[in-house]
């Protein structure tokens, strides 16, 4: 069960983060998650958005190059050792994490929401469904 996330490139300067965003807004298209990382010459904004079809076909209609990859959603208690729990499950299952980022939503306080991008989605849904853990999938993301 994973989810699709929009990985856009973007030149590094001033301006271009600005447009991509008034490109979605005025396509009436939500973010549910962002990540920005970046070089000297550009950056890669990932995203989770509500509509992933129209954010693709609006961001390649705009001009900007972008991937959709397949991540992981998992709810996580917001607790001590929430996070710590997942990543257990992951290293027992022999998945490396490649990289994570998290973010709030669906009015939900007790919980948090991490986005995980590893090799092997299968195996790491398996594992973390195999110990209770909730993976949110594609529907699930567009309703938050």
């Amino acid at each position: 069960m994973t989810v699709n996330q929009i990985s856009v490139f973007l030149e590094n300067r001033p301006g271009t983060l600005t447009n991509m965003t008034a490109l979605l807004a005025e396509n009436g298209i939500d973010m549910r998650a962002l990540s920005l990382a970046e070089t000297n010459d550009f950056g890669i904004v990932r995203l989770i958005v509500d509509d992933v079809y129209k954010a693709a076909t609006v961001l390649k209609d705009g001009g900007f190059v972008h991937k959709l990859t397949p991540v992981l959603a998992v709810l996580i208690p917001d607790e001590p050792g929430g996070l710590h729990k997942i990543l257990q499950v992951l290293t027992e299952a022999g998945v490396n994490v490649e990289y994570m980022y998290a973010f709030l939503g669906g009015g939900d306080v007790d919980h948090a929401y991490m986005i995980f991008r590893v090799q092997e989605p299968q195996r790491a849904a398996l594992a973390l469904a195999g110990k209770g853990i909730r993976l949110v999938d594609q529907e699930n993301i567009s309703n938050i």
